[in-house]
């Protein structure tokens, strides 16, 4: 692949780095968190032949890599960019099935007006923002005025993910949506 970039990043989680990519690389994002999991996606089999692997994300044009604290990210940032270029450039697969949707969760709650707002909320300027740091927010169900996310990538064990859930979506919903009692992380 012609003028295939690969850098790194870094993410409010000192354990997550995220790889950027000079184009799209899957439709729809997806995450990892063990070996059997990956098996899905050649990339991240690679990817958790390491021993200190703990999480994979794939988003629309990066990787974000989430390690465990006992290895230090100056040993592994520039091998790490070198085998996700590599791997893009042999031309071989991301993910050899089909990715789960972003929309994990599919109810009868699908119908109700006040979950598609939610819903249209998260996608159009929450999951953005939250994959600018490596990670993903989705929706996962809205039930006695609460609404359940799913964190991925940078944003699962982040430090700052609580804050995040509690100032940033949180307020922003609630001033949307006065039905809206809190947001909880699954």
């Amino acid at each position: 692949m012609e003028n295939l970039t690969v850098h790194f990043e870094s993410t409010p989680n000192p354990q997550s780095l995220k790889f950027m990519i000079n184009r799209q690389i899957v439709d729809d994002p997806v995450a990892f968190t063990t070996s059997t999991e990956a098996e899905e996606s050649p990339l991240a089999q690679k990817l958790f032949g390491f021993p200190w692997m703990q999480g994979v994300f794939i988003g629309h044009n990066f990787v974000t890599i989430t390690k465990q604290d006992w290895v230090e990210w100056d040993v592994l940032s520039e091998p790490l960019r070198e085998l996700i270029e590599e791997h893009l450039r042999s031309g071989s697969p991301i993910i050899g099935s089909a990715s789960s949707a972003s929309n994990e969760h599919s109810t009868e709650q699908d119908s109700d007006p006040l979950v598609i707002q939610i819903k249209k909320v998260i996608e159009d300027e929450v999951r953005p923002a939250v994959a600018m740091d490596g990670g993903d927010i989705l929706f996962h169900k809205f039930e006695n005025n609460v609404v359940y996310l799913k964190m991925k990538g940078s944003c699962s064990g982040c430090p700052s993910s609580s804050q995040t859930l509690r100032m940033g979506i949180q307020g922003r919903l609630q001033e949307l949506f006065p039905e809206v009692r809190e947001v909880v992380a699954v």
